[in-house]
């Protein structure tokens, strides 16, 4: 899973968003034919196309990979893309944008191996990491067991998964003294003992309890467009935001209440948080240098296009306001504003 994701990031260096294709005027296989012929020529900065995938899930919106990624920096920095061919009735138009393959901030957590020292080599143990994490970077070894790790929100769940794996092989006491120990991450993961987060399951009286790890940028997407997944009769979800980091803890309303509702909606929560995972992008807008006028006007601006992007999540900050959403729309949407 490490390999595919470098592997991703490497491939959405070399895509592009299209948008302004003409919707309805031709077989689909034929635009994606077009725009392959397009995007070859040398006169419009292109080159070898990998790939094509057209039509997506927004109307008009094309991405195109290419082969080299120094070929998709030419496209981009062409003026003007116009789209022209005998088999359409006139030209068009195109905007291309950066493909934004994980924008989301990465997570930076410190991991405290010394529960592993008396069974493992932490060098070795630490070099098996990084061969099974290769999207995550590792900072150095502590003498106290301690040792940062940087990398995107699923690659950090992957490491907690082949940790938890790991410390389940360890004799009772030292699992005892793991479940004392917590992390300390700038993002952090909020913690649990070590049983909970292998079944992420608990017992509280007559009550059911599951908790989820959420990125704080999903949630918050899916609390604004899926409100209705967390609107489920007889069970009560909860949120703690500690951060870029959302734990949810869902439980069930009272005694009488069915005791496979809060697994389902577990499953539900953590479905709906993995395509949009997949599926949604950051763009993130800094106030370095300016006045309180300048960052008031951009806030302004951003409410004003809100109705045109309805699918478009805005979180204004001080320093700062984020914008969430697909590829295409967030670019429109920053291009625009």
């Amino acid at each position: 899973l490490s390999a595919q994701a470098t592997g991703q990031a490497a491939k959405s260096a070399r895509t592009v968003v299209i948008a302004g294709v003409p919707d309805g005027l031709l077989h689909n296989d034929v635009m994606s034919d077009i725009l392959v012929i397009h995007f070859q020529k040398l006169k419009n900065n292109g080159g070898d196309v990998e790939e094509v995938i057209y039509p997506t899930t927004r109307k008009g919106v094309a991405y195109v990979t290419f082969e080299d990624q120094e070929v998709a920096e030419s496209v981009l920095k062409k003026d003007e893309h116009q789209l022209k061919d005998v088999r359409l009735p006139r030209h068009y138009l195109l905007e291309v944008t950066r493909y934004c393959e994980n924008v989301f901030s990465s997570v930076t957590s410190v991991l405290n191996m010394s529960v592993f020292k008396d069974q493992f080599v932490l060098e070795d143990l630490l070099e098996e990491f990084k061969k099974k994490s290769t999207a995550l970077s590792f900072g150095p070894l502590q003498s106290n067991g301690h040792i940062s790790v940087q990398g995107s929100f699923p690659a950090i769940k992957l490491l907690r998964d082949f940790l938890l794996l790991k410390a389940k092989s360890l004799p009772e006491e030292n699992k005892r003294e793991e479940s004392k120990s917590h992390q300390r991450p700038r993002r952090r993961l909020q913690q649990h003992r070590l049983t909970q987060e292998t079944s992420n399951f608990i017992h509280d009286a007559d009550r059911e309890k599951q908790v989820v790890v959420l990125d704080t940028d999903v949630y918050c997407y899916m609390k604004c467009f899926f409100s209705r997944t967390f609107l489920v009769h007889d069970v009560v979800i909860s949120d703690t935001t500690d951060g870029d980091i959302t734990t949810v803890c869902i439980e069930n309303a009272g005694s009488r209440s069915d005791a496979g509702q809060v697994l389902r909606v577990k499953k539900k929560i953590e479905n709906e948080s993995r395509k949009l995972h997949n599926a949604l992008r950051k763009e993130r807008i800094c106030f370095e240098k300016h006045t309180r006028d300048e960052k008031r006007r951009y806030k302004w601006v951003c409410e004003s296009l809100k109705p045109h992007y309805p699918y478009v999540l805005i979180i204004p900050y001080d320093t700062h306001i984020d914008v969430i959403g697909n590829s295409s729309q967030i670019f429109e949407f920053v291009r625009e504003m």
